[in-house]
């Protein structure tokens, strides 16, 4: 690849923002291949040069994944005037170039990935390839007693549409009124829109698994975290 900027290839690492490491590079603080360096402009290889901050390895990675733990309030857009949007809860020299795979609804919590691999992002949402998505939900009323079976069938909703087959159950680990969705599609406002179809509303709804990839706990609402080589793995296969 084109030689980088030393500044601009430890921001690009999540380092700090290109005035921070600035002041890094200048402090004596970032070795490039044994060598320590002052110049921030200093053009090194980003895949082949050995950069090391605090004693730190630094690795280039040309694009960037991470796991967002989406709170409810904010909407799943880049910008946005009247809302808060997920790339806002990114530091502002983070944001450029990514976007969420998918959307949430601005109520819907959970697991959202952030990226600037457009390619991946593609082949998860493709409706051919049937990547599964788990949701928790919190619902009042009281579902019919076959609704289980009408989500496996492939629901029809109120409106004529309908669904692919889907996975319904019981999450009584998580509370009395709470259930279980898995989707191979995502349609609009679809697990709610499913639920109502027999007989519930849904009150609260997170997601906590896309394409095998697994809500962190650790995660508060808010945080995010980039992704592991293993989980990276896991959805590039689930995109393949």
């Amino acid at each position: 690849m084109p030689r980088m900027r030393l500044d601009k290839l430890l921001a690009h690492l999540n380092c700090g923002s290109r005035k921070e490491v600035q002041a890094m590079i200048r402090a004596g603080r970032v070795q490039v291949d044994g060598v320590t360096e002052r110049d921030p402009a200093a053009k090194v290889d980003a895949d082949a040069a050995q950069v090391v901050l605090d004693g730190q390895a630094q690795h280039y990675q040309a694009q960037r994944y991470y796991m967002l733990n989406k709170p409810a309030g904010v909407i799943t857009a880049s910008r946005d005037e009247r809302h808060d949007t997920v790339l806002e809860l990114f530091p502002e020299e983070m944001r450029r170039g990514l976007f969420a795979v998918g959307r949430l609804d601005k109520d819907t919590e959970g697991l959202l990935l952030i990226t600037d691999d457009g390619a991946l992002s593609h082949a998860l949402m493709s409706p051919a390839r049937h990547v599964d998505k788990v949701y928790e939900a919190e619902v009042e009323g009281e579902l019919v007693p076959d609704a289980a079976a009408r989500f496996a069938a492939g629901l029809e909703l109120k409106d004529g549409t309908v669904c692919r087959p889907a996975q319904l159950e019981a999450a009584p680990d998580l509370g009395e009124n709470w259930v279980r969705v898995t989707l191979r599609e995502g349609k609009y406002h679809q697990v709610k829109r499913m639920i109502a179809a027999v007989g519930g509303v849904v009150v609260r709804l997170r997601r906590v698994e896309l394409g095998g990839l697994t809500l962190d706990p650790a995660l508060a609402p808010g945080a995010f975290r980039a992704l592991t080589a293993q989980e990276l793995t896991l959805l590039t296969q689930q995109g393949k």
